[in-house]
């Protein structure tokens, strides 16, 4: 069972929005430009990609060596009698894996419940791994009633061991309230400890908390920074984020056509927000040349993943999407 990271995200997505810089203009349409809202930036939805969407991950252990070789080549009923017995035998590692294969559904039948049991013996072991399971099972109520304060706990015993999703995920809950009260210095100190392990989802967000100075000083240049690094590896909200920097000019010198770039990956990715926003760039001729057609093009892709302000300019342009 593959779990789309739009479901591990965040309930509401933050965005603040700039009114467009005023000009003199002598057409209608010009005038209706004019009045048009750019948004800003947008917050990762807790971690949502779809390229890095959460599975709950195996552990490592030579003792079940054997059954991972039968489930590489096939034998799923054998691999499972032998990962069983160890789990039965108290094996953390064994319970955790056993765990998963009932929440794939590989080798047993489909079981979301059995696989909060096994993640909760390992878990109660001390097996990271499975406690940032098991938080993720109450995160989202499978196989449990959902309790975001029981998220957090299983979440934060992961993150104090040292797991960079489990404490990009903490950090994320901080941020937003669930399960612990809203602290954003809590939230950047998590995101950090993420962030620093690489984990790209923690990156874009403590690049957005550094844009807007929550849980520190607003500092342009670290955020751009930390929006690069997500970037880079391809996050497509960090790419939409950082186009908006070089648009604007923020901690950086302003540069359209840097912004076209990112601007242009964050949309190969289907990154609403970023559609919207390639969109306003060729409606107002910033880094390409003026392109109505192509503007519309954008709004529309934009308005039908339910980009509200791409569907208000459309209405301005009185076009449809």
């Amino acid at each position: 069972m593959n779990i789309s990271a739009q479901d591990i995200s965040k309930p509401v997505i933050k965005k603040t929005e700039v009114q467009t810089p005023k000009r003199t203009t002598t057409t209608e349409s010009k005038k209706k430009a004019a009045s048009k809202v750019v948004p800003q930036r947008k917050r990762n939805s807790s971690y949502s990609s779809n390229s890095n969407s959460y599975q709950p991950q195996l552990s490592d252990g030579e003792m079940y060596k054997k059954a991972m070789e039968n489930y590489e080549k096939g034998y799923c009923s054998e691999a499972v009698i032998r990962l069983r017995k160890s789990a039965e035998q108290g094996n953390a590692l064994a319970q955790n894996n056993l765990g998963v294969r009932y929440f794939d559904g590989n080798g047993v039948l489909q079981d979301d419940s059995e696989a909060a049991k096994w993640f909760r013996k390992a878990a109660e072991q001390g097996e990271a791994t499975a406690q940032k399971n098991l938080g993720y099972m109450y995160y989202h109520g499978l196989g449990v009633s959902q309790d975001f304060s029981e998220a957090a706990k299983w979440y934060r015993k992961a993150a104090e061991q040292g797991d960079e999703w489990a404490q990009s995920k903490l950090g994320y809950m901080y941020e937003y309230g669930q399960g612990v009260l809203i602290d954003y210095s809590e939230a950047v100190k998590w995101l950090r400890k993420a962030a620093e392990q690489g984990d790209e989802w923690a990156q874009s967000n403590l690049g957005y908390m550094y844009e807007n100075g929550y849980g520190v000083s607003k500092d342009y240049s670290e955020a751009i920074k930390w929006y690069r690094k997500a970037a880079e590896q391809g996050n497509a909200t960090a790419q939409d984020n950082l186009g908006s920097m070089y648009r604007d000019g923020k901690g950086v010198s302003q540069d359209y056509s840097e912004a076209i770039k990112w601007y242009r990956k964050s949309v190969a990715q289907g990154n609403a927000t970023a559609q919207y926003n390639l969109g306003w760039m060729y409606e107002n001729g910033y880094g390409v040349s003026k392109d109505y057609s192509e503007a519309i093009k954008w709004y529309r892709k934009a308005a039908r993943q339910g980009n509200e302000t791409a569907k208000k300019n459309l209405r301005i342009l009185n076009e449809t999407w």
